[in-house]
């Protein structure tokens, strides 16, 4: 079987996931990629030998040797590039959060049921080994029909990735209950088997507002803007972007279609960097520690007791099939999208949790920053939700 000829636009922080996709006599490969930036190109060069690199990316959409686009740009541009791709008849991959409004997501997946052009999102957490393990528990019945999930996003490294570029301005993301909290929300309504309906939501901006060391507009991150192990405590962050008016502290709580109550809590200057997720069911509760290799989901479901931490059941989280990125996620993600193109059929990323998931977030940053006052999520065409359950056919 031939590679599938990949077109990549943009080539920013998540140019890893190009980088994984490009498999050359493994099934698919780099074979164009745009990028306004000329460092950029200049490393895509290296990365893919023998790829047209380009800084218009119509040349890429419309380039006849391109079998489908892969959108990894701004999340404010996705609607426009995906729209384009698909119109000119070719599968499209965007990279997670689907777009930054309500409006634009459905215009994206409107143009994916009109022209009948395949369309994937990258919600890669669905391929996270501590994702599949928690579902598998549930789907067992091992802690009986779910009623509340809590989930705690601590994000050591926040003032490193989202507080020193265009990720700090609302024009280009709404907000981090978007660019982050999208995947948390579609993994927690993958859980509990529900969308967001109603939403309420409480924010500030608590740390990186009140620090004076930003960069002049116009100047480019630092060289040393990402330090695994130094810029701690926070407030010794250095080079901020110029403009930061999201917020670094997120608390939302959920009413879900089918009932269930769940809650998000985010904070970016936590000394640590990892996501917990209780899901408590009528007959049991599960709860992970760690969320990689190492890491285990304990399950209570036996008794009633005070404090406990032995478990009923410890299930220790899978190694990574393939050490690419978010814990092996990225490899079985691009595995997926290439079956997906290749012969069409259900997937387990769906376009329709991509969007409500962006719809919650959208509605949870309406309400954190109107005092917390509920929002109702808008529902989706009904005639869009059946065209993508049936796996993107009439």
């Amino acid at each position: 079987m031939t590679d599938l000829r990949l077109g990549v636009l943009g080539y920013g922080l998540r140019g890893s996931l190009a980088r994984t996709a490009h498999r050359p006599d493994a099934g698919a490969r780099v074979t164009a990629l745009a990028d306004h930036d000329p460092a950029a190109r200049a490393e895509a060069a290296t990365a893919f030998p023998g790829a047209l690199i380009s800084s218009d990316h119509r040349k890429v959409v419309e380039d006849p040797d391109v079998d489908a686009i892969v959108v990894l740009t701004p999340d404010h541009t996705h609607a426009t590039l995906a729209r384009e791709a698909l119109r000119e008849g070719k599968p499209v991959f965007v990279e997670k959060p689907l777009e930054i409004g309500i409006e634009a997501c459905d215009e994206i997946l409107r143009t994916a049921y009109e022209t009948g052009t395949r369309l994937y999102v990258g919600h890669n957490m669905r391929h996270m080994p501590v994702v599949r393990l928690m579902r598998d528990i549930i789907e067992r019945g091992e802690i009986g029909a779910v009623k509340t999930v809590w989930v705690r996003h601590f994000v050591g490294y926040g003032g490193d990735w989202y507080f020193k570029d265009w990720h700090a301005e609302r024009q280009y993301t709404n907000g981090l209950l978007l660019q982050k909290a999208a995947h948390d929300i579609d993994v927690l309504h993958w859980l509990a088997n529900g969308y967001t309906r109603r939403v309420q939501a409480l924010g500030d901006l608590m740390v990186y507002g009140d620090n004076p060391h930003r960069r002049e507009a116009g100047e480019p991150k630092t060289d040393d803007w990402y330090a695994k192990d130094g810029h701690w405590p926070p407030h010794t962050q250095r080079d901020l972007n110029p403009v930061i008016d999201v917020e670094d502290v997120s608390l939302v709580n959920m009413r879900l279609d089918n009932g269930v109550l769940a809650a998000y809590q985010q904070c970016h200057f936590t000394p640590d960097y990892w996501r917990n997720y209780t899901v408590i069911g009528d007959a049991g509760r599960l709860e992970n520690f760690g969320d990689g290799p190492g890491g285990t989901v304990k399950v209570w479901n036996t008794r009633r007791s005070g404090y406990r931490g032995e478990a009923d059941a410890v299930h220790p989280v899978p190694d990574a099939q393939d050490a690419g990125g978010h814990g092996g996620a990225d490899p079985l993600l691009v595995d997926e999208f290439v079956r997906f193109v290749r012969e069409g059929g259900r997937t387990d990323t769906s376009p329709v949790a991509a969007r409500m998931a962006v719809a919650a977030g959208v509605r949870a940053t309406e309400s954190l920053r109107d005092g917390g006052t509920p929002r109702e999520v808008p529902d989706l065409d009904p005639e869009l939700i059946a065209y993508f359950e049936r796996g993107q056919t009439r």
